[in-house]
């Protein structure tokens, strides 16, 4: 009958395995490990030990590469994962925003970072459990990285990896073209586990100083260039000189035979007299061609309405020679 099988009696030769089937018993080779055990389980074959041997490729293939599959025996299996660390790795990226200094610094512990877990970016957070020597010490968290290297985004609620359609002017993403977009993948804003650098900022200081951190100074390599803001920054008038106060810096050659030299921005935005010179000369370009334009639509219009005025003239003369030929072809009727 159809749906039903009549075991295979015993015979005292082991059915030949091959590629395709298994002897006599017809059992296909399968892709999943769900059909062969059942194959196995639905029927009758002799020489087990030889379909194991054979099929053993097939019964230790991993479902992926995170998650391989070891296979004791062919009704159990047990999956062991790829990553099995946990924890921050321990770099910490420290930066204090009011003196230019940053620092990186190896948390050997994790249970001294488990404070910044499930924190989001901009969260501020003590860092008193950290360690005695940034007891006092108040962090703001601005960002960070995964192990595979992928960046913390805010405004992502999720600890784990998301692939989002960035655009110019999005973070994480630099644009090739213009109005390109790629779908990128970037971290969530929750901290979590999987990080290997988290990014702070100190929001308060403690009452220990931190090498390298907090007693040290680092200037700005570079200073404005724009007129406004050297003025603001020097607290200057209009009526100043800017091109006094631009913040010059020094240039040591590669050559120890020639003297070093110092080198400042071109400013942007001077109200110099050529400038103003220019502006006017701009405005008497400006105002000149809008008189000729004005000429020329004049010198148009009146050319124009001679024309019509040419036009309707033709078409009266055409119409009285019409009707004059007309009463002389009555008249002679």
């Amino acid at each position: 009958m159809k749906g039903t099988h009549t075991p295979v009696a015993a015979s005292t030769k082991k059915p030949m395995i091959t590629d395709g089937r298994i002897g006599n018993g017809g059992v296909r080779r399968s892709n999943s490990l769900s059909e062969i055990v059942e194959d196995i389980r639905s029927f009758e074959v002799e020489g087990y030990e030889e379909f194991e041997q054979h099929a053993g490729n097939a019964f230790r293939r991993p479902l992926s590469f995170a998650t391989p599959i070891c296979m004791d025996s062919p009704d159990s299996f047990s999956t062991t994962s790829a990553d099995s660390s946990t924890g921050i790795s321990g770099l910490l990226n420290i930066a204090n925003l009011a003196n230019g200094c940053q620092k990186t610094i190896d948390i050997d512990d994790e249970r001294r970072v488990r404070v910044f877990y499930d924190r989001r970016i901009s969260e501020e957070v003590a860092g008193d459990s950290i360690g005695d020597e940034f007891k006092g010490y108040v962090f703001r968290i601005t960002g960070g990285n995964d192990k595979q290297g992928f960046p913390m985004k805010q405004g992502i609620l999720s600890n784990g990896r998301v692939r989002m359609l960035l655009s110019e002017g999005h973070s994480c993403y630099r644009a090739r073209r213009t109005g390109e977009r790629r779908r990128k993948s970037v971290r969530g804003c929750i901290v979590g586990s999987d990080l290997s650098v988290l990014s702070l900022a100190i929001v308060k200081q403690g009452e220990a100083q931190i090498p390298g951190l907090t007693d040290g100074f680092v200037p700005k390599r570079l200073g404005p260039k724009r007129a406004n803001n050297i003025r603001k920054l020097f607290n200057l008038t209009k009526e100043d000189d800017v091109r006094k106060f631009v913040i010059r810096r020094e240039v040591v050659p590669k050559n120890p035979s020639k003297k070093p030299y110092t080198k400042a921005p071109k400013i942007q935005r001077l109200v110099t007299p050529r400038t103003l010179m220019h502006k006017r000369r701009l405005v008497t370009l400006k105002k000149r061609q809008q008189e000729k334009s004005k000429e020329a639509a004049a010198e148009y219009a009146k050319l124009l309405a001679q024309r019509n005025k040419e036009h309707r003239e033709r078409k009266e003369e055409l119409r009285r020679r019409r009707s004059s030929a007309s009463r002389n072809s009555a008249s002679k009727q």
